[in-house]
């Protein structure tokens, strides 16, 4: 097993584990899928679900919420390497290319999140600052939220 992993994706760490918070929120909150189309940067980002109906402001603004309920909770952020097979157990791996492999780098969010994943991340959700939906839209069964993170 290959230990010495780096990350291929050079996200910007606090954004990008709360990108991992907030598809973990919405799979809970809607039972839809992670995104599946996210545009990660330091400033703003955005990530994109669908849902057969447009959620209500205030279940937007309860999103919001819980994702920093999450951060709050101060959660260690830790990557462990697993059989794809295993990894199949506790997270969805459908959309992963055989190519990725039969060893897989996981990061665990406390115990709130699981995801095979080869970004960067930060090691605990102190790090990551408030998290803030700055806009939202929904169009044609697309649920596009465009976040920040504050200080």
């Amino acid at each position: 097993m290959n230990t010495d992993f780096t990350p291929t994706k050079d996200y910007f760490e606090p954004m990008h584990t709360a990108e991992h918070i907030l598809n973990r929120t919405m799979v809970n909150a809607f039972g839809c899928a992670r995104s599946k189309n996210a545009h990660i940067e330091k400033s703003k980002s955005k990530c994109d679900y669908f849902l057969p109906s447009a959620p209500a402001a205030e279940q937007i603004a309860e999103i919001e919420k819980i994702v920093n309920k999450i951060i709050a909770e101060n959660l260690d952020v830790i990557e462990k390497f697993m059989p794809r097979a295993e990894v199949s157990k506790i997270a969805d791996i459908s959309k992963l290319p055989e190519s990725a492999g039969d060893m897989l780098r996981v990061i665990f969010v406390g115990d709130y999140d699981v995801c095979p994943c080869i970004g960067k991340h930060v090691k605990n959700t102190a790090e990551i600052g408030r998290f803030k939906i700055t806009t939202w839209d929904y169009e044609n069964g697309r649920l596009r939220i465009r976040y920040k993170l504050e200080n």
